[in-house]
């Protein structure tokens, strides 16, 4: 066999080595119900040291599938390890533990320093890399045992008759390994038991009718309502906090009175408020997608810190999810007029799990990274000065209220048209100062105004249509909205880093 060939049956078996441990890993992660195996802990790790302007970058590269793609890449960077692993054995076995060694120790210190770490949560990091010692020992012993030594280069070649005996044991490795780790999946299923007992409950929430007038009869324009599926989502989590609605508690403490915990059960005790919320992501840029309403159900958050009495002397609230992201909240807005809350429902329905369940925060007016906590666990009552937060530490402004947008959704950009008159709309949002007029403008002529549907407050946002004269040939259409407070919208564009993206939406299409 050649030295090519050697090399890559000790490639092959650092993989299978590699991927044992991985198998095994989960296994135990899923078994002892730990929060995250350390694969995924690790993807976690290079996520919160990737600075934020490239995290952004790569995010309107690749979208929403940011965290799968994240995960492929942690997942192949450690087999290419394992890989060279297997290849450093052909001289020293402890040169390839040692590397196995190596890639253990990072997962565990990724692991113990997630917020709210337990020993118990190593675990599954060192039944990972004592499988990965354990079985490169004994797939190099069998390599060995049927290996000469090539006299050219010194190192150990495997004998051709003994390939197919190898692979043999290569594959009833990675066969055991496999299955190891589904039994483990199957044994452990904390996220399919929290699925299941949340579509048991039935919450005192209603599904809430779309007002009459809201939703514009044009072909192509996004639904007023969003569905609990279609909703966007955007989020750091790598593995979804799985949390069983009678173990939830949430904290309240800081610059208060007195502070509190409060359960699940006493959220549904208290009286509930239900709302038309549209919620908007900070990275959603000029015309994107990144937004969506939906009818919330929950408890006033200013009915609560009332309870605890907050100090004069704070002036934000520092949110923390489960998984440990938080950021920081403007009291001012969590305690005024409007339906801040702590939902516990959507659309209806018991939150689903990707988009906060049990508890999430919803506050009308700010974009989320600074007010849409998922998976929520404890609020801090406290001042700007005193703190950082997540998004605030990568670059991002401390403050977010939500810039007044508008958004064509049709004709779409680059399409092909009949020429002649043209239904056009889309929807156009100022969260809590809400939308007075929508105008379009074809091709640079004058700005007319378009026809609003009949939304039910200032916290959602409005469609907007109107019929247009289109000619044969290629056009440019524009839209600006001007909201409430008497704002119209600046043709300067800008990019979402650090306070969310402005200007005018401008698409190209030809009519024929």
């Amino acid at each position: 066999m050649s030295s090519t060939g050697g090399r890559l049956a000790y490639a092959l078996a650092g993989v299978v080595t590699g991927l044992a441990g991985i198998a095994v890993s989960h296994a135990v992660t899923m078994v002892l119900n730990v929060r995250a195996t350390p694969l995924v802990t690790v993807a976690e790790a290079v996520r919160d040291i990737t600075p934020g302007a490239l995290g952004e970058s790569l995010i309107q590269l690749v979208g929403q599938l940011d965290k799968p793609l994240l995960r492929i890449g942690v997942t192949l960077g450690l087999l290419g390890l394992a890989a060279l692993s297997g290849i450093l054995t052909r001289r020293s076995l402890l040169l390839g533990n040692l590397l196995f060694l190596a890639m253990g120790v990072v997962a565990a210190v990724a692991v113990a320093t997630r917020p709210g770490f337990l020993t118990f949560d190593l675990l599954p990091a060192v039944a990972g890399t004592a499988t990965w010692v354990a079985l490169l020992g004994f797939l190099v012993g069998r390599l060995q045992g049927s290996t000469t030594t090539d006299k050219a280069t010194d190192a150990p070649e495997l004998a051709d008759a003994d390939r197919r005996s190898f692979l043999v044991q290569v594959g009833a490795v990675a066969a055991v390994a496999a299955a190891i780790g589904l039994g483990g999946h199957l044994v452990g299923g904390t996220r399919r038991g929290v699925e299941a007992s949340r579509r048991l409950l039935r919450l005192p929430a209603s599904g809430g009718r779309v007002p009459a007038g809201a939703a514009l009869d044009v072909e192509g324009i996004a639904p007023w309502r969003s569905s609990n599926a279609s909703f966007y989502r955007i989020d750091t989590a790598l593995i979804l906090p799985a949390i069983e609605a009678d173990q939830w508690r949430l904290r309240i403490h800081g610059m208060v009175d007195k502070e509190i915990e409060l359960t699940y059960r006493d959220l549904l005790e208290r009286q509930l408020t239900e709302a038309w919320v549209t919620l908007c992501c900070v990275s959603n840029e000029v015309g994107g997608d990144l937004i969506g309403n939906a009818w919330w159900s929950g408890v006033r958050i200013a009915d609560v810190l009332a309870e605890v009495g907050v100090s004069p002397e704070a002036d934000a609230v520092l949110q923390t999810s489960e998984d440990g992201w938080n950021c920081g909240t403007p009291l001012s807005v969590l305690t005024d007029d409007r339906n801040a809350m702590l939902a516990i429902a959507m659309n209806g329905q018991a939150l689903p799990v990707e988009h906060g369940y049990p508890v999430r925060m919803v506050v009308p007016g700010l974009y989320g990274y600074v007010s849409a906590t998922k998976w929520l666990v404890d609020l801090e009552v406290t001042r700007f000065e005193d703190f950082t937060a997540y998004w605030t530490d990568r670059g991002w402004s401390a403050q977010g209220p939500i810039k007044t947008q508008s958004r064509i959704d049709v004709p779409r950009s680059g399409s092909d048209v009949s020429a002649g008159t043209r239904t056009i709309g889309g929807s156009a949002w100022a969260q809590h100062t809400g939308i007075e007029q929508v105008e379009f403008q074809l091709d640079g002529s004058e700005w007319q105004p378009a026809t609003l549907g009949r939304v039910p407050g200032n916290d959602t946002w409005v469609q907007w249509s109107a019929s247009v004269d289109v000619p044969s040939g290629s056009h440019t259409l524009a839209v600006r909205a001007t909201d409430r407070s008497g704002y119209t919208q600046t043709p300067v564009r800008t990019e979402v880093i650090p306070d969310g993206a402005s200007g005018w939406h401008i698409i190209d299409f030809t009519a024929g």
